[in-house]
């Protein structure tokens, strides 16, 4: 019998159009979360604008979507600073994160998209 070992990471949400600072040189603005249904699971991702100001090489900023996976338990926590939990399981699977990454190209008309997990 061969056993697959599911492992469920949380997913703190972000206030909406707060930025959270990183590093000494960048921001992240994040913009919502977004619950997709794949094959009778609900897949949540997170779009948000990411802006580097560094002197050596000006201003860069891009849309970024982030997968952090299927919904195991939304929002069924909150963090020590009262921000809502979830618990999500990461998507490996090739194929599915295929499939889902062109659900959300074409919903958002965005390219760049990463899943959590790697």
């Amino acid at each position: 019998m061969v056993t697959t070992e599911v492992k469920i990471r949380k997913y703190v949400h972000l206030e909406p159009g707060k930025d959270v600072f990183f590093g000494i040189a960048g921001r992240y603005i994040p913009y919502g979360v977004n619950i997709i249904d794949y094959k009778g699971k609900e897949v949540m991702y997170e779009i948000g604008q990411v802006r580097m100001e560094a002197s050596c090489c000006g201003l860069d900023d891009w849309i970024s979507t982030v997968v952090p996976g299927y919904v195991v338990d939304w929002q069924s926590s909150t963090n020590e600073d009262g921000m809502p939990v979830t618990e999500v399981e990461p998507i490996m699977d090739p194929e599915a994160r295929r499939e889902i990454s062109q659900i959300i190209q074409r919903r958002e008309d965005l390219f760049v998209i990463e899943f959590w997990g790697d």
